[in-house]
């Protein structure tokens, strides 16, 4: 067993060192991507706006055109009121004008046609980021996988499908999280202070040329921003773990969320809370949140629910939580047929969360009668945080 175990771990270290190439290699080609992206958007920003001008300039020559037209028409019917350098002079104008609107015309398809090119790249370009995040992505999810600790293989086997299965699914949520968070970063902070580096640049130039005036409204707006990266970051920071939880507690920190899911989603909440909240260990507050927040979102995904309500019940032994919503709800004995595959994996990770908790979870739905989930979670002397 013990050769058997080195030929393994030979056989997976020399893959893991092949997959570790690929993925340096694959975060070099993301990063090229990248660059040509923000070339690709900052050159179709350039194009649109001079497309924008041309036309404006297209259709004032039109307008300039037709008026050229009619006083050349003018004057070449009187020729009592205009003498023949009248004449000349509004034949040439009006076709000054001809030529500058059929140069305009051709500029103007051109741009179109650039622009549309430009916009086409940058969308293949940002399909090539997907699937090379994808791919690493999932090269991430194999090496992890592969890290563990070959000497335990034969305990390891002993239940190896559902080891497997949970650990994958745990990996991949890792995954998950970790691009959803670099989603965030990228579409918000990163963008932001992308706009600020801008934005400095241009009150730099304006300094130079001694706007004064501009530089201050410049810097008024560029604070502005700041504040608004900030906020960004902070809701990024609370949605990776509420600070909330380890200061106020558990319930505080729920009612929270249900406030600001309402702000943001426009579905109408209540919460409510019987008994006295009594505070557990970090971990198992976390686990209760992110329980919480699991229900609330497949309730926002899926149910196409108007409103949603979480009760809190404690008792000296444990806590009963209750989310409901009034959506459009489902066939529970699917679950049961869909178990095996992402059908809902949503209520799979809660319940082996719920089972990481000691607790049990009960799922009362039908179609068109909304959804009600019940965890409940016993609270043990051990898992009292005094």
């Amino acid at each position: 067993m013990d050769q058997h175990i080195l030929d393994i771990n030979r056989v997976i270290t020399n893959a893991t060192q092949v997959m570790e190439d690929s993925k340096f290699q694959i975060f070099e080609i993301c990063e090229a991507a990248r660059a040509e992206l923000e070339s690709l958007e900052q050159e179709l920003e350039v194009v649109i706006q001079e497309t924008v001008r041309t036309i404006e300039r297209v259709d004032q020559l039109e307008l300039d055109y037709r008026q050229a037209r009619i006083r050349l028409t003018e004057v070449s019917r009187d020729f009592v009121r205009y003498k023949e350098e009248d004449i000349k002079s509004a034949y040439e104008k009006a076709t000054q004008i001809q030529l500058d609107l059929m140069v305009c015309r051709e500029k103007e398809t051109y741009l179109k046609s650039r622009r549309d090119d430009l916009q086409k790249r940058v969308r293949n370009v940002e399909s090539s980021i997907e699937r090379a995040e994808m791919i690493a992505s999932q090269i991430n999810v194999v090496l992890e996988y592969l890290s563990g600790d070959l000497n335990q293989v034969t305990r390891i086997l002993e239940s190896a499908k559902t080891r497997q299965l949970i650990g994958l699914k745990i990996i991949l949520a890792q995954e998950e999280e970790r691009k959803r968070i670099a989603r965030e970063i990228h579409d918000g902070p990163a963008q932001s202070l992308a706009n600020i580096v801008m934005r400095t640049e241009i009150a730099e130039r304006m300094f130079l040329k001694k706007e004064f005036q501009l530089v201050q409204d410049e810097l008024v707006d560029l604070k502005g921003q700041v504040r608004l990266g900030l906020e960004e970051i902070r809701k990024i920071i609370f949605n990776l773990r509420p600070m909330a939880l380890d200061d106020l507690g558990l319930v505080p920190t729920l009612r929270k969320f249900v406030q600001d899911f309402e702000e943001k989603t426009k579905i109408h909440t209540v919460f409510d809370l019987t008994g006295r909240e009594i505070r557990m260990p970090s971990a198992m507050e976390a686990a209760i949140y992110r329980l919480v927040q699991e229900a609330y979102s497949n309730a926002l995904k899926h149910a196409n629910a108007s409103y949603v309500t979480l009760d809190m019940v404690y008792t000296s032994d444990s806590v009963t939580i209750t989310v409901f919503d009034n959506g459009s709800g489902f066939q529970q004995e699917l679950i049961q047929v869909h178990n095996g595959d992402n059908s809902h994996f949503g209520l799979v990770g809660m319940q082996e969360r719920i089972d990481l908790l000691e607790g049990k979870m009960d799922i009362d739905s039908n179609l068109g009668k909304g959804t009600k989930i019940i965890f409940k979670i016993p609270i043990t002397a051990e898992n009292r945080k005094e």
